[in-house]
């Protein structure tokens, strides 16, 4: 999840450099540093923490005139957030940034230092470095980049610098990494927003490729040859990421919403577009995906099996490569991920693949690894998520999931009540009204920030929003959460349960609402304090504190819900002081199994 740049060309590499990593802190920000070189000499520079921090020390050490370097921002993987484990490293004539994970790390390890090689650091990157700088001493340098590449066993996207070679290499495999081109210089990036402010051209770097940036000139290789890729052009304004005057990226990403939700809606208003989301061809779904977009697969499972009658079944994408699969004829894939890039679910894409069943994936990222991969690819469009909690993009993936066992529905005959497009095409302006109800979420903060630990309760597709709900509270505010089924809190968890815990329960469902009350009684009778989510037709709950949304159709309720509570985890954590956009220990882009 490690965030990597490079620059060569006619302006100050520093700038440039800590520029793209502000703009990559999102990948990681345990540590960061940079390698410049003037052609002669390489100054490497280190910190731990945050960007800002690497900026300070630059200002005050850096004495190179450089015009070339690499850079990268750190999310610890293979040994801790230190200043001896953070990147850049350099062994030999060889200085490299690494995103990924080399698995066969301590095999290479243990080989080279029975070669003479001595390790400074905890990390697989410095193995990297060492072998690549043990294959140069004999060979040339393309025939030793490339040995690298089928030496090493795993995932990685790695820039490199070696003594005396002017320019900056990359290779990438199950790892994103671009070049930037723009004029008389050139750019390596882990994801275009870190070089959108410089150029808007860019270039795919595929595996098994090598590519060699110079002042003057790009070359990629692949088998020893030079090869002509296409250059791709960036929508700038999808790429823009200003805060503006939102105080925290979460809280402007959540003002997105609306703006987001009705660009998607629109977009799926005409029947051809309609038909691109018809599974009325399947006998049975697997989701697969990894946090929020596992979460957003379980709405979509209950909304498929309800209305559509497709068994649906949901899984995580870190378990699904390796369980033993049982498929029915007509089974469809539907992978799920904000950034394209998730590590786990680009493993279970392939290895569905090979099984031969067909692949859709729910993507932001139109130039991501599943995106490309996939049979079918469903845009969300939600642009740049800065903040590390996802909030717009979660909201697009359950629209693309309601919209499709909508039309799914629709195209089989099963709507059992009237719901037209038009009922969609409100949601946005209902959702604008939610997310401006701002006091009422302040308050309810109140009432929940000095706690350590709180549950979400809820049964159906209800439980499913408590899912989202509860991560996105402990994500930001650090609340021990948990989520269960309204019935099962009895069958053992309720022992956790005292006086004033706190209990947020989510009721949406006509049906199932007697049930879940009845719940609420048995965590009341415990001393619990019950916060209710429901909808306006459904309120009756005058002596609670309670969040009520208005009423739309069946199919979109939960977001008009979630974005609730997205907005309470944000002021619960503003209230905490914590830090919102950037929390411990997490990155956004997962490109690590």
């Amino acid at each position: 999840m490690c965030g990597i740049i490079g620059y060569i060309g006619k302006n100050n590499p520093n700038d440039i450099l800590i520029n793209g990593l502000y703009n990559l802190e999102y990948r990681g920000y345990d540590s960061s540093g940079i390698a410049i070189c003037d052609n002669k000499n390489i100054e490497i520079i280190k910190s731990i923490g945050r960007v800002s921090n690497l900026e300070e020390k630059i200002k005050k050490e850096s004495r190179l005139n450089a015009s070339y370097g690499i850079a990268h921002t750190r999310w610890a993987t293979n040994g801790e957030a230190s200043l001896k484990n953070a990147h850049p490293h350099k062994v030999g004539r060889v200085t490299i940034v690494h995103n990924g994970i080399i698995e066969n790390a301590d095999i290479l390890k243990e080989n080279l230092i029975k070669k003479g090689y001595t390790f400074n650091s905890e990390t697989d990157s410095e193995v990297v470095a060492a072998l690549l700088d043990s294959y140069l001493k004999e060979l040339d340098v393309l025939v030793a980049i490339n040995k690298l590449t089928k030496s090493l066993v795993g995932s990685y996207a790695i820039g490199i610098i070696i003594d005396n070679y002017n320019g900056i290499y990359a290779i990438r495999k199950d790892s994103p990494l671009i070049l930037g081109i723009g004029l008389n210089e050139y750019f390596l990036a882990s994801d275009i927003t870190a070089i959108i402010k410089y150029t808007n051209k860019y270039i795919l770097l595929d595996e098994g490729e090598i590519a060699f940036l110079t002042y003057n000139d790009y070359k990629i290789y692949k088998n020893k040859k030079i090869i002509t890729k296409e250059i791709l052009i960036a929508d700038n304004i999808d790429t823009v990421n200003e805060k503006k005057d939102y105080s925290h990226y979460m809280l402007k990403e959540i003002m997105e919403e609306p703006i987001v939700l009705q660009k998607l809606i629109k977009k799926y208003s005409n029947s051809i577009n309609q038909e691109k989301l018809n599974l009325s061809d399947y006998k049975e779904i697997d989701i697969v995906a990894c946090g929020s977009a596992m979460y957003a697969g379980f709405i979509g499972q209950n909304l498929f099996e309800e209305y559509a009658n497709i068994k649906t079944n949901v899984y995580p994408a870190s378990e699904y490569r390796y369980k033993n699969k049982i498929y029915n004829d007509n089974t469809l894939v539907i992978l799920i991920s904000q950034s394209g890039e998730t590590a786990d679910t680009i493993a279970a894409m392939r290895e569905v693949k090979r099984l031969g069943l067909p692949t859709l994936a729910i993507v932001n990222n139109k130039d991501s690894t599943i995106a490309r991969e996939a049979d079918i690819k469903i845009l969300t469009e939600a642009g740049v998520e800065v903040a590390v909690a996802t909030t717009k993009a979660y909201i697009l993936q359950v629209s693309v999931l309601a919209l499709m066992a909508y039309i799914t529905a629709c195209k089989k005959n099963l709507l059992k009540e009237s719901i037209n497009y038009n009922d969609f095409e409100k949601v946005p302006i209902l959702l604008k009204e939610v997310i401006e109800n701002n006091n009422q979420y302040k308050n309810i903060a109140e009432e929940l920030y000095k706690d350590e630990r709180c549950f979400y309760i809820g049964r159906g597709i209800d439980y499913a929003m408590c899912m989202e709900a509860s991560l996105k509270l402990k994500e930001v505010s650090y609340i021990h959460s948990e989520a269960y089924q309204a019935g099962e809190l009895k069958h053992g968890s309720i022992s956790l349960i005292e006086k004033n815990t706190k209990i947020i329960s989510i009721i949406t469902d006509k049906k199932l609402k007697e049930k879940t009350i009845s719940n609420i009684k048995e965590v009341e009778a415990r001393g619990a304090k019950v916060i209710i989510v429901t909808t306006k037709d459904l309120d009756e709950f005058e002596d609670h504190l309670k969040i009520v949304v208005p009423t739309t159709n069946k199919f979109m309720n939960s977001i008009l819900v979630i974005a609730t509570l997205q907005l309470l985890a944000y002021y619960v954590a503003l209230k905490r002081n914590c830090d919102i956009d950037k929390p411990r220990n997490l990155a956004k882009s997962v490109t690590v199994e």
